[in-house]
C-alpha cells in the first residue's frame, strides 16, 4: 500500500487521523478511539492546543506533579514539574525536605547575556575586514534601533558587537559575535530578527566601501542565528551544612557518608561514562521545571551538556568538597530563560505553574530550575552512596507494572504487601501477579 501523500497539511484533523488509521493499523475504528479519547472536551482549549504545533492529531499527555517545601534564598516554593519519569518528583521533594532544615538552597545568578551569530564568508582577508568592520560598527547599532527599542527600554538590548576571525578553522570564514540582554524573555525571536538585520548592514556597506575591491565587495552571508550554547548566562545553586548535620535515617555515619558522597562526584568529574549519567540525574531536575513553565528543554539541554564539555572532556557539572568538617554541594549551569512569550502567555498550564511560583522574572526562574537540578543529583547521590538506587525507584516503578498489567485493587494490595519487604524487579513482579492469578 502507498503511504506516500500530497497535501496533509490541509486535511482537517479527522481526515489526518482517519488516513494514519487506515495505512498504518489493523484495527482503524480502535486507533482513532485512543486518539480521540485524548481530545479535550474543552473546543476552544483544544483549538489552543491544536494550534501550537502543526499536523496535530491529538494530546500526548504528560504528568504535572509538585515538589513541595523548597527554601531557596530564604522563601517557600512549591516547584512544578513535568515529566513520565517516575521518583523524579519524590526524590526532589525528599531533598527540598531535607535540606529545608539545614538551610536551604543558596543561589546566585551570575550573568545573563545570551549569544547570537552571523557567519559569513570574505575572501578579502583580515586586514581589510577590521579596519572596515571598526568603521562601520556604529551603523550596526543605528540600523538596529527599531528592533531593539522596546527591549532597550527594558534595560535589554544588544550588548557589543565582536568581528571574530575563524579562517584557521575554514577558509575565509568570520563571524560577528553579538552578545544580548533580553530580560524577562527567552528573547530567540528578538535575537534573530536583530541578527539579520546585522547581516544585511554588513552585506550593504561592504557594497559601498571603497576599500574593497569588487570581488570583496561580495561579502557572503552564510547564516545569522542565534546560540543555545550561552557560558555567560549561569547560575549557582549550593547546599551545605557541618558534616554532623548530615546524619538522618540512612545516614547514620554522617563523617562516612560525606567522604563517600564527595568521592562519588569526584569520579563523575574524572569519568565522562558516569559524568553522563549523573547529569542526565541534574537534567531530570531541570527539564521538568523547564517544560512546566514552558520553556525549551532541547535548547537547555544542548547548551548545558555543552558546557559540562568546555574544558574538553566531559564531566560532572556538580561539585562537592569538605572542608573543616563543613559539607559543601553545588553546581553551576547555563540557563536561557523567559516568563513572558511563547508558551508562557498562551498554555493555560504554564500560566498556572507561573502563579505557583508567584510570577517570577528569568533571573528567579533560573535559580529555581538550577536548584531543583541540585535536588535531583543529591536525592540520586544519596542513594547510590546508602541503600543503592534500585531501591526506591523500583518502589516508585511498581505502580508502572501493576498499570501494565492491568491488575485489580485487590490484587494490588497483595502485590504490594508481598513486595514491601522483598527485591522489587520487573520479571519478580511478573512471576507473582501470575502465580496469584493461577
Amino acid at each position: 500500500m502507498n503511504k506516500t501523500i500530497a497535501g496533509f497539511s490541509k486535511m482537517t484533523k479527522d481526515e489526518k487521523i482517519e488516513w494514519i488509521a487506515k495505512h498504518y493499523f489493523s484495527s482503524p475504528d480502535a486507533a482513532i478511539e485512543i486518539v480521540k479519547k485524548y481530545w479535550n472536551s474543552d473546543v476552544v482549549l483544544q483549538q489552543l492546543h491544536d494550534e501550537f504545533i502543526e499536523n496535530t492529531i491529538t494530546n500526548f499527555y504528560v504528568p504535572l506533579g509538585v515538589a513541595p517545601n523548597f527554601l531557596i534564598n530564604g522563601r517557600n516554593y512549591t516547584i512544578p514539574m513535568a515529566i513520565e519519569e517516575s521518583s523524579v518528583v519524590a526524590a526532589a521533594s525528599k531533598s527540598a525536605k531535607f535540606w529545608a532544615t539545614r538551610g536551604g538552597f543558596k543561589t546566585t545568578v551570575i550573568a545573563t547575556e545570551k549569544i547570537g551569530q552571523v557567519h559569513f564568508l570574505f575572501a578579502g582577508g583580515s586586514e581589510k575586514l577590521v579596519p572596515f568592520f571598526n568603521q562601520i560598527k556604529p551603523s550596526f547599532f543605528d540600523e538596529t534601533e527599531a528592533l531593539t527599542k522596546n527591549m532597550r527600554q527594558r534595560g535589554g538590548g544588544i550588548l557589543n558587537i565582536e568581528l571574530k576571525d575563524k579562517t584557521d578553522l575554514i577558509p575565509n570564514y568570520y563571524q560577528l559575535h553579538v552578545t544580548f540582554e533580553t530580560k524577562d524573555s527567552m528573547g530567540a525571536n528578538f535575537i534573530n530578527s536583530c541578527l539579520e538585520q546585522l547581516a544585511k548592514t554588513l552585506k550593504n556597506k561592504a557594497l559601498a566601501y571603497d576599500l574593497f575591491a569588487t570581488e570583496e565587495k561580495e561579502i557572503e552571508v552564510v547564516m545569522s542565528i542565534l546560540s543555545n550554547y550561552v557560558p555567560n548566562c549561569v547560575v549557582r545553586a549550593e547546599v551545605s551544612c557541618p558534616v554532623e548535620d548530615l546524619k538522618e535515617k540512612h545516614i547514620e555515619n554522617p563523617e562516612a557518608f560525606a567522604q563517600r558522597f564527595v568521592q562519588a562526584v569526584r569520579i563523575a568529574e574524572v569519568e565522562p561514562y558516569r559524568a553522563v549519567t549523573h547529569n542526565k540525574g541534574i537534567m531530570n531536575g531541570i527539564d521538568a521545571v523547564v517544560i512546566a513553565t514552558g520553556n525549551d528543554f532541547r535548547a537547555v539541554e544542548a547548551g548545558v551538556h555543552a558546557y559540562a564539555a568546555k574544558n574538553g572532556t566531559y564531566s560532572s557539572l556538580s561539585h562537592a568538597t569538605i572542608d573543616n568538617g563543613h559539607f559543601r554541594f553545588w553546581l553551576g549551569i547555563p540557563l536561557a530563560l523567559g516568563t513572558v512569550g511563547g508558551l508562557t502567555g498562551l498554555h493555560p498550564l504554564v500560566k498556572f505553574c507561573m502563579e505557583m511560583l508567584e510570577k517570577p522574572s528569568a533571573k528567579e526562574l533560573m535559580e529555581v530550575v538550577a536548584v531543583a537540578g541540585l535536588a535531583q543529583n543529591f536525592a540520586a547521590l544519596r542513594s547510590l552512596t546508602t541503600t543503592g538506587i534500585q531501591e526506591g525507584h523500583m518502589k516508585m516503578h511498581l505502580n508502572n507494572i501493576l498499570n501494565q498489567f492491568q491488575v485489580t485493587n485487590e490484587e494490588r494490595n497483595v502485590i504490594k504487601s508481598h513486595f514491601k519487604n522483598e527485591t522489587i524487579s520487573h520479571s519478580a513482579v511478573v512471576n507473582f501477579i501470575e502465580t496469584l492469578r493461577k
